[in-house]
């Protein structure tokens, strides 16, 4: 027995070995055997740092301190215990490490908060470091089913002892006790912890590195309170050198990634870098996609011979995504997007769905009033948890392809099986790039022309693209609409035709004052007479139109719906084997 279990563990190492660790070589990020590695990641926001803004809390309890204050509030400290239980559980499990391989990640940025594997230092006697198991045993978990899926996993500490930032969400950084800054206790935790993380990982070659630090951001000499226009960030360099001499007392193996101050991005007075094994980590949101927006990371990657990573991004629409992700595999920058799991969003990967009696407690806890029983609020609580397990969420397949397929390619395939005869949802479009499976004339964040920041999808709804996507309360719908319809707008449709013939469509739309006006284009090269939309009377007021006499071959076609003139809201074409010619016999 003992000669098979030697064997094993013999086998383990080599496996081990074979794979080898992510390190730096060079400019590049490499494993065991030398192979580039571009890492393409997702953070799990969310699930061991809540910030507000996820659960819908950020204007009235953003840091997660005062959200877990507001829900005791509610349903009291052992209810309180119990919905974290269950949060925690159901946040992320091995069928969400799944799914996110199947999709097409190879990696995960696990966001930790320190207070799940150590106490704050109120909290410890005459000076003590603790341990509490739990945070290592949610990372073991997750480290298992990394490695199930030959995935790296990369431990990011978001939320420091005193928390990190003035951005108190992002680290859940109470302002009435001492931050990182502020405390030599809170900065020996937090080198303590991360050579506990070491010893406790340093032969597991899954951990694909250690990302010491998030978003710092805070003033240490400058004006600006985020760190932005700091010139020397030392005491931020003075603790990144301490956690890595922490580090390599233990554990050689590991690549470490540091961050700027500024959410990351200001490198002031970091350099010159101090270990072999490190490498570079920015975040970038909400600004442009050009080469030059990455430019001063491009420098630093040649200037200092050392790799670079987009640590953190999203929250933004899908030809961003698709152009942020192009910008950086074109330059050899591996990506991990931010987050998994939001309520009610479209800009993610996936949805949490948010209950009506929710919206009774976040009115509650911004406006007060009358309070909620403590059995409707823990049963609201509960099915909340619950509906954060991959089989309760909304997967958004948009969001997915553009991270992946679109990056890649133009090609445009079904959003849904689109069969004729039949119903097409106007909202089942193709999935692909503006300009190829749509044109909308705002689909990005930022207009050029304005200076302002506009939604793409106006009514923030089902889909992620520039199209606008409303709820739609007309009879046949599938729940949502096509709206704000611009003149020469488009979108296409890729169908299963049954049968070669001329078909009749009925076209399902409404609409207020104007009258509108659409085509359609078959890619057969024919083309239909634009017909006219006469005003419905009201934006709920439905009405069908018929467009006869549509040339369809059999199999796969594309057809675009072209909006000679817009101001209408479009729910659905439905094709049937009859035309006015058919009618007229």
């Amino acid at each position: 027995m003992k000669k098979i279990i030697l064997l094993l563990q013999l086998l383990l190492s080599v496996t081990s070995f074979a794979q080898g660790f992510l390190h730096r070589d060079g400019q590049k990020i490499v494993d065991g055997s030398g192979k580039n590695i571009l890492l393409r990641g997702l953070g799990t926001g969310g699930w061991m740092v809540q910030e507000g803004y996820m659960l819908q809390t950020q204007p009235f309890a953003s840091p997660q301190y005062v959200i877990k204050q507001k829900i005791q509030d509610v349903i009291g400290e052992e209810g309180t215990k119990e919905f974290y239980a269950a949060y925690k559980a159901n946040g992320i499990t091995k069928r969400d490490v799944d799914s996110l391989a199947a999709w097409g990640f190879n990696s995960i940025r696990l966001p930790m908060h320190y207070n799940l594997y150590t106490p704050p230092i109120e909290a410890e006697k005459n000076g003590e470091i603790t341990w509490i198991e739990e945070g290592f045993t949610m990372t073991d978990n997750l480290l298992k089913w990394c490695a199930e899926n030959k995935m790296y996993l990369i431990l990011d500490l978001h939320a420091a002892p005193g928390g990190q930032g003035n951005d108190a969400a992002i680290s859940d950084y109470d302002t009435t006790k001492p931050s990182l800054w502020q405390s030599e206790a809170n900065q020996k935790k937090m080198i303590a912890l991360w050579k506990k993380l070491a010893a406790r990982y340093r032969d597991n070659a899954w951990i694909g590195a250690y990302d010491i630090i998030n978003e710092p951001n805070w003033n240490f000499t400058g004006t600006n309170k985020n760190g932005c226009d700091e010139n020397g960030n030392g005491p931020l360099r003075d603790l990144m050198v301490a956690v890595t001499k922490a580090i390599r007392e233990v554990d050689t193996n590991h690549l470490i990634f540091i961050e700027g101050n500024c959410w990351g991005n200001n490198y002031n007075g970091i350099f010159p870098l101090w270990d072999e094994n490190m490498a570079l980590s920015f975040h970038k949101y909400w600004n442009y996609n050009t080469t030059e927006s990455i430019q001063k990371m491009l420098n630093y990657r040649t200037q200092y011979n050392v790799p670079i990573w987009l640590g953190e991004s999203g929250e933004n629409s899908n030809v961003w995504f698709k152009d942020v992700l192009t910008l950086m595999e074109g330059n050899n920058i591996g990506w991990a997007f931010w987050p998994m799991k939001k309520i009610e969003n479209i800009a993610g990967v996936t949805s949490v769905t948010k209950i009506p009696e929710y919206d009774v407690l976040l009115k509650y806890w911004k406006d007060g009033g009358e309070k909620p029983s403590a059995d409707f609020a823990k049963k609201t609580l509960m099915k909340i948890a619950d509906n954060y397990k991959m089989e309760n969420l909304t997967v958004k397949p948009d969001v997915i392809d553009a991270m992946f397929r679109q990056v890649q390619t133009n090609a445009t395939k079904p959003y849904k099986k689109n069969a004729i005869p039949g119903k097409i949802a106007a909202t089942h479009y193709d999935l692909g790039t503006t300009g190829f499976a749509y044109y909308d004339k705002d689909f990005v964040n930022y207009r050029i022309e304005t200076g302002k920041f506009d939604e793409w999808n106006k009514g923030n709804t089902m889909r992620n693209d520039g199209v606008d996507i409303l709820p739609c309360n007309d009879s046949g719908s599938n729940g949502y609409q096509v709206s704000f319809i611009e003149n020469d707008e488009w979108l296409q449709y890729t169908v299963e035709v049954a049968k070669q013939n001329s078909y009749k469509v009925s076209i399902r739309y409404s609409s207020e004052n104007e009258e509108g006006k659409l085509h359609l284009e078959m890619d057969n090269g024919k083309k239909t007479e634009s017909i006219s939309l006469p005003s419905t009377g009201g934006k709920n007021n439905w009405k069908t139109i018929f467009l006869y006499d549509v040339d369809l071959n059999k199999g796969t076609n594309k057809i675009k719906v072209v909006f000679d003139k817009g101001n209408f809201n479009l729910n659905y074409l439905e094709f049937a084997s009859s035309s006015k010619k058919a009618l007229k016999k």
